[in-house]
């Protein structure tokens, strides 16, 4: 009788089918549109999250887990990236990006959340098994068990480089963001060590609600009701939601006499509408208006004191958005679809102007993590002529004495000083104003005439403006 005959035999371990979470399903499903689609999350995630509490897979809770799991897995994509990297015995480029995004989630629950190691792997291999299949979720589990091995500490001591020796390499991947945007938030921030990783990591941290009441319509004391609702820091028409309330479930917001309008957007309208002009004050115009926030206030603020707004936006879509902002406006007011290289209006038509121009948004990066990754340094060069077109059109559409507010949500100098110092040298009949007295009580807004806020010195996005007059 020979060997293997006298052993006994032993029955198949029978197959146990994958069990479906639906948190980390739905987290993993919103990762991959961002992906595969170019979609930005906070675009991707409402419809997902509203679509299964109405299947009654979600209660608030796990709402609050699958936000943070996708939001946190984006800010910290290039942290987690080292780190899958050292842990694998391939270049990440050859990992398959499905898996790659289920290796990322698995790291941050992991390294950037509570829950305990040996749930933070088994939900992770279970949601491979069922969104990869048995194969690939074997990966996941020997690459999540090497990762479990250190924290975050652990890590970023063996795959981020010494400062000294390497200081934007070492902050990119202790702090997750790609080296160039480093370089660039370096040297428009101007400081040492501290503040540039001060504002790295405010960049990483999740950025609270904030509403405006639009004037006549709304007042703070009507938004301070709401649960957990606090007055903004700098804004008189700001509300924060310091517990991620839901803005839907605001009535004023629900019925348009509100919105969601970060404090930095409110004080670039704020200072372009408190600027002192010469002559009449009857003409606004909003000349890139979508998706409507800044123009719904400047038209609120413009309703008060008997001016008109005219909201102009290039894409018919976001023209609908900013017409929705703007319905019930309690006075007179404009949406017009138009290119703003290209006006339909006179020269010299306008009191005060507003152009807001599209930019790479390295300043809003709290709110769209997914931002940095997507954006590199020749972006810079294909938005330089369509913003100084528009600042062109901005100071040609004003009249004498009149005011344009140039701004971006973009810290970066090229998008910022650059774009205000070409064009004053090619208007001498145009003057800056000192921006910083139409914010009173708001600190640390720079050297002046022009305004930069920030993430960590604020609390706001990282906006940008200049005012400047025409003389003549």
């Amino acid at each position: 009788m020979s060997e293997q005959s006298r052993r006994p035999h032993r029955p198949a371990k029978p197959y146990r089918r994958p069990q479906k979470d639906p948190v980390r399903v739905l987290a993993f499903d919103a990762l991959r549109a961002v992906d595969e689609r170019d979609a930005y999350a906070n675009l991707v995630l409402p419809p997902l999250l509203r679509k299964a509490r109405e299947n009654g897979d979600f209660d608030a809770r796990d709402a609050a887990l699958a936000t943070e799991l996708v939001y946190g897995t984006l800010r910290r994509q290039g942290t987690y990236d080292a780190i899958i990297a050292a842990c694998v015995d391939r270049p990440l480029r050859e990992v398959d990006p499905p898996v790659l995004d289920v290796l990322s989630l698995g790291a941050h629950q992991l390294l950037g959340t509570r829950i305990p190691t040996h749930a933070a792997v088994s939900a992770s291999v279970e949601l491979a098994r069922v969104v990869l299949g048995d194969g690939r979720a074997k990966f996941v589990n020997a690459v999540l068990r090497k990762i479990a091995q250190h924290d975050l500490d652990g890590w970023l001591e063996r795959v981020a480089p010494p400062y000294d020796e390497d200081p934007e390499d070492h902050l990119a991947v202790v702090h997750s963001h790609p080296r160039w945007v480093v370089s660039a938030l370096w040297d428009s921030l101007g400081g040492g060590r501290a503040d540039i990783e001060e504002l790295l990591a405010a960049d990483n941290e999740r950025p609270e609600v904030t509403l405006v009441a639009r004037p006549g319509r709304s007042t703070t004391q009507e938004l301070l009701t709401e649960d957990a609702a606090v007055a903004g820091d700098w804004s008189p028409y700001a509300v924060r939601l310091t517990e991620g309330g839901e803005p839907g479930a605001v009535e004023a917001v629900r019925e348009g006499r509100a919105g969601v309008q970060d404090e930095g957007s409110q004080l670039v309208a704020l200072a372009l509408a408190n600027a002192p002009l010469d002559g009449p004050d009857e003409k606004w115009l909003d000349g890139c208006a979508g998706p409507g926030g800044k123009a719904a206030l400047l038209a609120a603020l413009a309703a008060q004191r008997g001016a008109t707004l005219v909201a102009s936006e290039k894409q018919p879509h976001r023209a609908g958005l900013v017409a929705k902002a703007l319905a019930g406006n309690p006075g007179p007011y404009q949406v017009i679809t138009a290119d703003g290289t290209r006006p339909p209006w006179r020269s010299g038509t306008f009191d005060r102007v507003l152009m807001d121009v599209p930019c790479t948004g390295l300043g809003a990066l709290r709110r769209r993590p997914e931002a940095r990754w997507r954006r590199r340094p020749e972006d810079l060069e294909n938005f330089a002529p369509v913003q100084r077109a528009l600042l062109r059109t901005a100071l040609d559409s004003v009249r004498v004495g009149g005011v344009v507010g140039y701004a971006t949500c973009s810290p970066h100098l090229a998008e910022t000083r650059a774009v205000v110092a070409d064009l004053l040298k090619q208007h001498p009949d145009t003057e800056l104003i000192d921006a910083r007295p139409l914010l009173p009580g708001v600190p640390d807004l720079g050297e002046g005439p022009d305004i930069q806020l920030w993430p960590h010195k604020h609390g706001t996005d990282a906006m940008y403006l200049a005012l400047i007059r025409r003389t003549a």
